[in-house]
């Protein structure tokens, strides 16, 4: 009786592993098996550019009153698709993102769409366009919810919590899967501030809080515009919720489209080129990550992250002006 008890012990505790890994294997989000990093040339050319465009901003500044390490980039020339070049400024420092994150939180969510593990609703859809266009922090606050099975509410005891925790990582082991590293996506954003468990993911002390590099961002802007994204379908969905036109007027001097990198556009008159972005700002900080494609037929992703510099809305069209004045005067390679 004592062996057949042990028997049954240790089928049930292999059938009930076996069943743990098929419901984990069930929501965990996961790229194609046929997924493969993009490749990136690292150019000198691209990287003296860069350097000089930042450098030549900074030196517009009073001595020391805006630092190089306020502010990192990171640049992708995409007139050729077979060869990415690539260059960046402090481009591997991860950097809280305000809400250049949601991009992260969008890929993701269109990569569970795709895989059947999240059921496309028009309320989900309302959630997700609202995320992107109106950079709604409500709506990121549900999609990351729907993301992670999580849910805000009151602190929890530490066995429960450490439950929650996983659950919540579950967008960060999707991105570090396919290779992306020095980020954490597993924080909503607020209007104003976190309370019970989402402080309690913080440890309280401002810890574990959203963070991106200049260099992982850019890569996911870039695997978005060519389509690489989930797959060439879901990366049209993405960009059509980045796309923005600089030239519609606004009043609100943080609009998406007309405040950031969209600002240099308008400045130049330039009619007719393409801007997508997604937009992040805070009291302390200023991101922008974006693709232009001019008629001519430039091509490239830049993204700019500032620091202590949130009231500041001339050096991410400063740099990008000067960077799509010299990129045009050149042909790739050259």
């Amino acid at each position: 009786m004592h062996r057949f008890l042990q028997v049954s012990f240790c089928i049930a505790l292999v059938c009930l592993t076996s069943f743990a890994q098929k419901a984990s294997k069930a929501i965990e989000i996961t790229a194609p098996a046929s997924y493969q990093q993009p490749n990136f040339e690292n150019s000198p050319e691209l990287r003296t550019l860069l350097n000089n465009a930042i450098g030549e901003v900074l030196n517009s500044y009073p001595t020391g009153g805006f630092k190089s390490e306020d502010i990192a980039a990171t640049l992708i020339d995409l007139r050729d698709p077979k060869q990415l070049r690539w260059a960046d400024f402090r481009g591997d420092q991860p950097i809280y993102p305000a809400s250049v994150v949601k991009m992260f939180y969008m890929a993701a969510l269109h990569q569970q769409l795709l895989n059947g593990k999240v059921k496309s609703t028009p309320e989900l859809m309302r959630g997700l366009k609202d995320m992107i266009v109106d950079s709604s922090n409500e709506a990121t606050q549900y999609i990351l919810d729907v993301l992670t099975d999580t849910s805000s509410g009151a602190e929890l005891p530490q066995p429960a919590f450490i439950k929650w925790q996983y659950k919540r990582n579950r967008v960060n082991r999707y991105f570090s899967s396919m290779g992306y590293t020095k980020i954490n996506v597993n924080q909503k954003t607020f209007c104003e501030d976190a309370y019970g468990i989402e402080q309690q993911s913080r440890n309280y002390k401002s810890q574990n809080r959203n963070a991106l590099t200049t260099n992982a961002t850019a890569r996911l802007l870039t695997e978005i515009v060519l389509g690489r994204a989930v797959n060439a379908d879901r990366s049209r969905q993405m960009m059509e919720l980045m796309k923005r036109d600089p030239f519609k007027e606004s009043k609100d001097p943080d609009n998406q489209a007309t405040g950031f990198t969209g600002k240099m556009l308008i400045d130049k008159k330039m009619v007719g080129t393409n801007l997508w972005s997604k937009a992040g700002w805070t009291s302390k900080s200023r991101h922008d990550a974006a693709y232009i494609e001019t008629p001519e037929g430039l091509k490239f992703v830049l993204v700019i992250f500032t620091e202590n510099h949130a009231s500041d809305r001339e050096p991410i069209p400063k740099i990008a002006g000067i960077l799509l004045d010299r990129m045009s005067q050149k042909p790739p390679g050259q």
